[in-house]
C-alpha cells in the first residue's frame, strides 16, 4: 500500500538515508558504551560503571526509535554489523582503554552522534518532517548532555 503522508518518497528517502546513519552511530556507541561498563577499573569504576549502564540503557531504547521512524517513513532499517560499520562515522576499537580514555571515546561518540543529528536538520526541514526534526531534537539534547556530564569527569575540579 502507498505511503501518503504529505512527504514525497525522494524525500522520505533522503531522510530515512541520514536515520540510518544515525541508528548506525547511536547502534555503535550503544555497544562501546556496553564494553566499557564491563570493562572500567580503577577509583572510579562505581561512578562509571553506573553512568555507562544508564547511557547504554537509554541508547537501546532510543535505537528502536529511530528503527521505527525509518520503518514509518517507508523504509527497512539497517540491522547489522556489516550494515552499522558501514554507516557509522565512530569507530569500533579492540585495545583496552583506561577509564579516563573510555571517557574521552564517549565524549567523541556523544558528539558524533550530535552532528550525524544536525547534518539531517536540511532535509528534514526541507520535507516540512516535524516528527523526525522532534526524534533529533531530543536526541541531540541527550547526547549534548551527556558529553558535558562526561567531559566534566575529566575536568580537575
Amino acid at each position: 500500500m502507498q505511503i501518503d503522508i504529505g512527504i514525497a518518497e525522494h524525500d522520505r528517502q533522503t531522510v530515512a538515508e541520514g536515520l540510518s546513519r544515525l541508528l548506525a552511530d547511536s547502534y555503535t556507541l550503544y555497544l562501546k558504551t556496553h564494553n566499557y561498563h564491563w570493562n572500567v577499573t580503577g577509583p572510579q569504576f562505581a561512578t562509571l560503571h553506573t553512568l555507562f549502564e544508564t547511557h547504554y540503557t537509554e541508547l537501546a531504547a532510543a535505537v528502536d526509535l529511530i528503527a521505527e521512524r525509518i520503518r514509518a517513513l517507508g523504509f527497512e532499517a539497517p540491522g547489522s554489523y556489516r550494515a552499522f560499520r558501514e554507516l557509522s562515522q565512530i569507530e569500533e576499537e579492540d585495545d583496552s582503554p583506561s577509564a579516563q580514555d573510555m571517557i574521552r571515546r564517549l565524549v567523541v561518540g556523544q558528539e558524533t552522534v550530535v552532528r550525524t543529528a544536525r547534518e539531517i536538520f536540511p532535509a528534514v526541514d526541507a520535507c516540512q518532517d516535524e516528527p523526525t526534526a522532534d526524534l533529533l531534537t531530543q536526541r541531540m539534547h541527550i547526547h549534548e548532555k551527556n558529553a558535558w556530564m562526561l567531559r566534566s569527569l575529566l575536568e580537575d575540579g
